[in-house]
């Protein structure tokens, strides 16, 4: 099994700390699972996606809530089918995932998400009590739920911008990060996840054939399916993210390194649904938003990092990307509001 498709042990730990209130684990439940209790406090331990997805029908059965009993009110069991039903008939993505979050609104007491259009950017906003923040591991639950339901509902991958949260970083991100995106920011004044308004005007054409497939493979398909599953895509962006963008190689020099023929380059990455320039493409925007989120960083100075040759070039591709200008996007991610 790849390493995209297991799960850390540390987030099976935090499934356990709301409903195993005694501070034990309940062993028998883990092994239906099909989790080792033993290896709970190994640092390093994962276990696969299924076994994750089987560990939390059971909580939610045994606590009667999808959401680890972690809202006073929670979610109680066919939350999530009746969320996809009331959702799935809707005329457009943006007008289902409305449904979706004031479905979520109504069901839950403390977490109150909505969706706030900023010209070409969406965010989903997570309106909560002042108080202290949650644990991350309850915000990218929701998270889980709400962007697992919005990539259903369009059919494929809804790229995520960026995501800020309220709560300090934990001491693991690394799942996190292969689940949402690698641009995550913490101790920021609200909890929100940022998307292309564009993935809002998508058209909705699910059936109840399709619903009852997706219920019945919740959740593990939403903790796997909408990752990407190409395992040389994944390998080439590992290569490029950790390389300088003005070195990358072309597609002749990528091939050379994986000792790989650039006809053969091009067929298996097509068999995945991918070039290697849009592999290229896809990082350089996942730079780009990560730097514009850096204050110290200038528009002109990530334009050389991303190894354009001036800054108008870099403009004129954010523009293309994202639908609006760099400014206005590191205002809207610095600031929360449109200039």
């Amino acid at each position: 099994m790849s390493e995209k498709d297991t799960i850390s042990m540390q987030l099976v730990r935090e499934a356990l700390l709301q409903t195993c209130p005694a501070g034990q684990p309940d062993a028998p439940l883990l092994a239906r699972a099909g989790i080792d209790a033993s290896q709970l406090d190994l640092p390093e331990a994962r276990v696969s996606a299924e076994a994750y997805a089987r560990l939390w029908r059971l909580l939610a059965r045994r606590c009667n809530d999808e959401f680890f009993a972690m809202d006073p009110r929670g979610l109680r069991s066919g939350s999530l089918a009746f969320l996809c039903r009331a959702s799935m008939v809707q005329p457009t993505l943006g007008a289902g995932l409305q449904t979706a979050l004031a479905f979520l609104s109504l069901m839950l007491e403390d977490l109150q998400p909505s969706l706030v259009r900023q010209q070409s950017l969406a965010e989903i906003v997570i309106g909560e009590p002042r108080d202290a923040p949650r644990r991350a591991f309850t915000y990218f639950t929701l998270w889980m739920i709400i962007h697992g339901v919005t990539c259903w509902l369009a059919g494929r991958r809804i790229p995520i911008l960026a995501i800020d949260l309220r709560c300090a970083e934990p001491p693991f991100c690394d799942d996190y990060r292969v689940m949402f995106s690698e641009n995550l920011q913490f101790e920021r004044p609200r909890t929100r996840m940022i998307i292309s308004a564009d993935c809002l005007d998508l058209p909705l054409r699910r059936t109840q054939e399709e619903l009852q497939r997706f219920l019945a493979e919740a959740p593990g398909n939403i903790l796997v399916k909408y990752r990407d599953p190409a395992s040389l895509a994944w390998r080439i962006r590992e290569q490029l993210r950790r390389a300088d963008p003005g070195a990358w190689p072309d597609a002749e020099g990528q091939a050379s390194a994986l000792c790989i023929s650039a006809s053969t380059l091009r067929r298996r990455l097509g068999e995945e649904g991918q070039t290697y320039q849009g592999l290229k493409d896809s990082v350089r925007r996942e730079l780009a938003i990560a730097w514009l989120a850096d204050v110290d960083l200038g528009l002109a100075e990530i334009a050389e990092r991303l190894g354009f040759a001036d800054s108008s070039s870099f403009y004129k591709a954010f523009r293309k990307w994202f639908g609006c200008n760099p400014g206005h996007y590191r205002h809207v991610i610095l600031q929360g509001t449109a200039p």
